[in-house]
């Protein structure tokens, strides 16, 4: 009966640490980084290499885990006063801050060894990123709405990130899926930013461009869409190097793009929660189709 319990208690102890473990990385957001990581990759490699594929997986994967504790270590006493965060790992107690700081040192010191692997240059803007996150867009939330700008600079580097590891270049080619992904930050978190305005304002953060859901914001939204849309179709007009989209993936990439547009039209209108809500699925929606064409547009068309 002993040995019983004693295993049942041993298997809730590993449940409860995947969950935790998932919850402090942010494994949703970690996957989809690794999703566009991923995509960046087969743009353009010309053959698939399994082990650099999953070195750049769990590398990557690690690389943003580091990035999410060490921002939740900063953010433990603000994410304690919003509902949506309050539970988290660290604020309900349930890890550690010492804890949780070893476990990001390990994930970005065994990140970093997978993304050195692959070659230095994609190991070093995996460091970047981790350094812009944590040094100037964690600080920077509880005081400027600057903070998007600084946090839209980690968060578009995963597209081109695929790309320096298959080629370990920096040039027009991944330059261009960086822009693409960062001016699809700005309408996407400005999204979040009206969804959970009041939870934010509870923690001080300032995440709208004019700190209120008001026009001036909607506007902003609205313009960021259209220049997202104009970025994403640059590689059909054969200026991006090796980097190209016929005109099959270009019309693919306009529709979906008129998608986008239509729900930060309707947000402009109504500047509504719901709007702001649907927006933000729009906006992943938008980004991972268009990752998901432009792959397609290579290796099919």
């Amino acid at each position: 009966m002993k040995i019983l319990l004693s295993k049942f208690s041993f298997a809730d102890f590993v449940r409860t640490s995947i969950h935790d473990f998932k919850e402090i990385t942010k494994f949703r957001l970690a996957v989809s980084v690794v999703f566009s990581s991923l995509a960046g990759f087969l743009l353009a490699a010309d053959t698939l290499q399994i082990s650099t594929l999953l070195s750049l997986s769990i590398g990557g994967y690690l690389m943003v885990g580091a990035s999410n504790i060490f921002n939740q270590i900063i953010e433990r006493d603000l994410d304690a006063l919003m509902e949506r965060t309050k539970n988290r790992p660290i604020p309900s107690g349930r890890i550690s801050v010492n804890a949780a700081f070893v476990l990001a040192l390990i994930c970005t010191i065994v990140g970093l060894v997978l993304l050195y692997n692959i070659n230095p240059k994609t190991a070093m803007f995996g460091a970047i990123s981790i350094f812009l996150y944590t040094s100037i867009y964690t600080p920077l939330k509880t005081i400027t709405p600057l903070a998007v700008f600084a946090g839209a600079l980690p968060g578009a580097i995963p597209f081109m990130l695929g790309w320096v590891a298959a080629t370990g270049k920096f040039g027009i080619e991944p330059g261009t899926l960086f822009m693409i992904q960062f001016f699809w930050q700005f309408p996407h978190f400005w999204a979040i930013g009206w969804f959970l305005y009041n939870d934010y304002e509870k923690a001080g953060f300032f995440m709208l461009p004019t700190g209120k859901k008001d026009k001036g914001t909607a506007v902003q939204i609205l313009m960021y869409v259209i220049w997202t849309m104009i970025v994403s179709l640059i590689p059909a007009f054969g200026i991006t190097g090796n980097l190209r989209l016929s005109i099959t993936g270009a019309i693919l990439i306009f529709i979906i793009g008129l998608g986008f547009l239509f729900f930060a039209v309707r947000l402009f209108h109504k500047r509504d929660d719901v709007s702001a809500k649907w927006l933000i699925l729009a906006s992943v929606a938008y980004i991972s189709l268009l990752q998901i064409i432009y792959v397609l547009d290579k290796w099919l068309i």
